[in-house]
């Protein structure tokens, strides 16, 4: 029987298409060569579909069967997709058969108590390489877990390095993804943008982040509840005609990166209010190079990563609201996402204005982040900056030019 850490596997939540992809997101966005470990493995099962969709020259993955299938018949399911596959996977009878990974991936939901989750966890230290990354599920419905979720919450606050909520799922799941030990700044380089199953597929190329979701049911929400409180009255159509408007403030399209690796994307859309030099004393110290980009109520308002690189810090400081368009808006609430990078400290920051009071940010200390990855949101409008490292890049754009987040070159490396 196959032999691994303490679990409850239970067959009490799936794992659907959306789940399975949360799951090994972190294997798949990775393009250098590298490894993957499915413990739980059911050869039915979507995970070890995406776990092998992702495989990519040079990769290697590892499948544990689980109780819902045996190594036997993974070895079949894996034979039968051709020698290309086959040659790249590799079944073995229980865990203390596997080699450390860079990516481990639970493929089952966690319904047990803290301490088998704990327990779990502890099991997999040995299977995991430097800056590895253990991702792992549960149900996200109360009553659903025995301890397991409140756990994962837990080990996320400190370990975590991404979390994200399948509501597409049945039930709905949390995918919590951990990194136990520091995590090479040189491999953000070689990874694509993260997948972000709360975004909202609309076409190919658009997708609707999930405050816009929320937004639009708030507002379709008003509308039936002023129906209902007033049938006869037509104030119901103000709230139902605002949503399409306001979900398309959260609009989230899909951009295509610069070819060039020197490049330093703009962080939003909107147009260049300065570039200047500017002293980073609140980030160490130094001088440092800053583009500011004002938003407008009308673009988009996704905020991205200008660099690949590993966060190390954030912070929020406070400070008014004043029009961002204006000097005093240098003293508004902003939000410091600082990056290690190959090229040294870079800083992007999220500025409240008049109208924008509420900044997202989704990127915890300790992830890696690709060039042109989603870091989170301003809501509606107002400013980033973006600080790199004076003498180390020279700059692409000038004041009042207008910039695409993810696709428009504000900044060389030199």
């Amino acid at each position: 029987m196959t032999s691994f850490p303490a679990v409850s596997t239970a067959p009490v939540a799936g794992v659907g298409p959306r789940a399975a992809r949360a799951l090994t997101a972190e294997f798949a966005r990775r393009t250098a060569a590298s490894s993957a470990l499915v413990i739980g493995a059911d050869h039915a099962s979507g995970v070890v579909a995406a776990a092998v969709e992702a495989l990519l020259p040079g990769d290697s993955l590892t499948l544990v069967a689980g109780e819902r299938s045996t190594a036997d018949l993974l070895r079949d399911h894996i034979t039968g997709l051709g020698s290309w596959i086959s040659d790249r996977v590799r079944i073995v009878d229980g865990l203390a058969e596997a080699d450390p990974a860079d990516v481990v991936i639970v493929g089952e939901p966690q319904t047990g108590t803290a301490e088998e989750v704990r327990a779990l966890l502890d099991g997999l230290s040995k299977y995991l390489n430097d800056g590895a990354v253990v991702s792992v599920a549960t149900p996200a419905v109360p009553g659903r877990t025995g301890g397991a979720a409140a756990e994962l919450y837990r080990q996320n606050a400190l370990f975590g390095v991404g979390s994200d909520l399948v509501l597409r799922n049945s039930p709905p799941v949390r995918v919590h993804k951990l990194r136990f030990t520091a995590a090479d700044t040189a491999v953000a380089a070689t990874l694509a943008p993260a997948y972000r199953p709360a975004s909202v597929p609309l076409t190919r190329t658009m997708h609707l982040d999930s405050n816009g979701v929320a937004a639009a049911g708030f507002a379709l929400g008003l509308a039936a509840l002023a129906r209902s409180a007033r049938p006869k009255s037509k104030l119901w159509l103000l709230p139902a005609l605002a949503a399409g408007p306001v979900a398309a403030f959260f609009r989230d399209p899909e951009r295509d990166l610069p070819g060039d690796p020197r490049a330093v994307v703009a962080a939003s859309d909107g147009r260049v209010l300065s570039v200047e030099h500017v002293s980073g004393d609140r980030f160490g110290g130094g001088e440092f190079l800053r583009v500011a980009v004002f938003l407008s109520v009308l673009d988009v308002h996704v905020n991205r990563m200008p660099v690949a690189g590993r966060v190390t810090d954030f912070f929020v400081e406070e400070g008014g609201y004043a029009n961002a368009m204006t000097a005093a808006a240098e003293h508004n609430v902003a939000a410091y996402t600082v990056l290690d990078t190959e090229h040294g400290t870079v800083v992007v920051a999220q500025r409240t204005g008049l109208i924008a009071r509420r900044i997202v940010q989704r990127t915890p200390v300790g992830t890696l982040v690709a060039r042109g990855e989603r870091m989170g949101l301003i809501r509606f409008g107002s400013r980033t900056d973006v600080y790199l490292p004076a003498g180390r890049a020279e700059t692409a754009v000038a004041v009042g030019d207008k910039v695409i987040g993810g696709a428009s070159v504000i900044a060389r490396w030199r």
